[in-house]
């Protein structure tokens, strides 16, 4: 089979969880079936790689006459993309695609060559109406984008039940088109690694226990209610808040106010990364944590709750989107009641409830710490049990050959 896989981010450019969602499956898609089937990704850089089965070939972005109006500069610069790597698919028996970034190319794709589409459904547009601050009117297209897809897809996967509910109530396709496939961990790369010299060089006390954030700045992480929280958390404790590439210059203004005014009321000490820390260095992070939090107001599945149970650590979670199919509450964590305002409005009904509860859950783990050891240890042993990358590289590579085999009996029937 030639598989022909579309994405925005990949190595070296990955910046959230579907670009090392993409990254992982492409690795696993070579390693168990390089020699049988052939794979080519185009994505957005500059990347080049060639060999025998595996190619990719990164789009550059367009030169700026494509765009003389600069509110929608980004969105302008991703459907020139999107046109370029229609122009640049060679013979292919699927195309995969992966966010609205990539969902043009994927319709035009499938149209000229005759193939069955997938897409994978890493969030939802309608489920996050902060974009229209970064992105503007542009929130439009990209909406449109979505929804284009979800018509033209012979097969959608989505990378949790809980995401699969979302599409169906959004979008109402077909529920039988709708393919349930995780996310997973590299459970190699992601264990237990102590080493307290890392630690000390971002300030952080290794004698002392801390409570560990890792996360862009952003609407749907969740980061400004968790800071909102650090006030009620017990003394003794530090806060370590890996935090970077804000969204927008007032949610970065916004994250720095109200990081000063948790530092005013509290004892604990509040140790902010802004930068993005390297994978090497997050996993000592994750180690050396008395527990992880993810406040995320929206979350399809959670790829970082993952990262943190795999290095053996306790989750301090909101019962979002695709948390509790991967944090089992009492058992590798707690998980902290939300409701939302609404069903397009996914913030917190009662903000300051939630970051009291909040607050209520990580200060119940910090009282238990052999709690927190066996919550640890199971957390790694869920991981290594449900999530590797081995079996949700062969259930996809079992779907490509389900929608590949369906296309060509319709096609049979249409000959006869």
């Amino acid at each position: 089979m030639k598989i022909l896989m579309i994405t925005n981010e990949y190595p070296p450019h990955i910046y959230g969880g579907a670009g090392v969602h993409v990254d992982f499956l492409c690795r696993e898609l070579v390693r168990l079936d390089g020699a049988r089937h052939q794979l080519q990704v185009i994505c957005f850089g500059d990347q080049r790689k060639s060999g025998t089965n595996f190619a990719v070939t990164g789009i550059a972005g367009m030169p700026e006459f494509f765009y003389s109006e600069k509110a929608n500069e980004k969105v302008i610069d991703v459907l020139g993309r999107n046109i370029a790597i229609t122009g640049l698919a060679g013979i292919a028996d699927i195309v995969h695609c992966h966010t609205w970034y990539t969902y043009l190319a994927g319709c035009l794709v499938k149209q000229f060559l005759e193939i069955p589409l997938v897409i994978t459904v890493h969030s939802l547009e309608p489920k996050r109406p902060w974009k229209r601050e970064q992105i503007g009117t542009g929130y439009n297209v990209s909406s449109w984008l979505e929804k284009t897809a979800m018509e033209n897809a012979d097969g959608i996967i989505a990378v949790s039940q809980g995401m699969k509910n979302d599409i169906l109530n959004c979008y109402q396709p077909g529920p039988e088109k709708i393919r349930v496939i995780y996310n997973g961990i590299d459970t190699g790369q992601y264990v237990k690694t102590l080493q307290p010299d890392i630690l000390v060089s971002y300030g952080i006390n290794p004698l002392k226990p801390y409570v560990l954030f890792v996360g862009r700045i952003t609407r749907q992480k969740g980061i400004i209610h968790l800071v909102h929280a650090l006030p009620y958390i017990a003394e003794g404790v530090q806060i370590v808040l890996c935090a970077g590439a804000p969204d927008t210059e007032a949610i970065a203004h916004e994250m720095s106010v109200e990081v000063e005014r948790a530092r005013a009321g509290t004892p604990n000490d509040i140790i902010w990364i802004p930068e993005m820390v390297p994978v090497d260095r997050i996993v000592v992070l994750y180690s050396h944590a008395a527990l992880f939090v993810c406040p995320s107001v929206y979350e399809p599945f959670g790829i970082i709750n993952l990262e943190a149970m795999a290095c053996g650590i306790p989750v301090v979670a909101a019962a979002v989107g695709g948390i509790p199919e991967v944090v089992v509450h009492g058992k590798t964590g707690i998980l902290v009641p939300f409701e939302p305002v609404s069903n397009t409005d996914p913030e917190p009904l009662r903000p300051e409830q939630y970051a009291h509860d909040l607050a209520a859950a990580i200060n119940e783990l910090l009282r238990a710490p052999e709690r927190r050891q066996a919550m640890g240890a199971e957390a790694r042993q869920r991981v290594e049990a449900h999530f590797e990358w081995e079996a949700i590289a062969r259930q996809t590579l079992d779907y490509y050959e389900e929608l590949r085999e369906a296309r060509f009996h319709r096609k049979k029937l249409l000959e006869v």
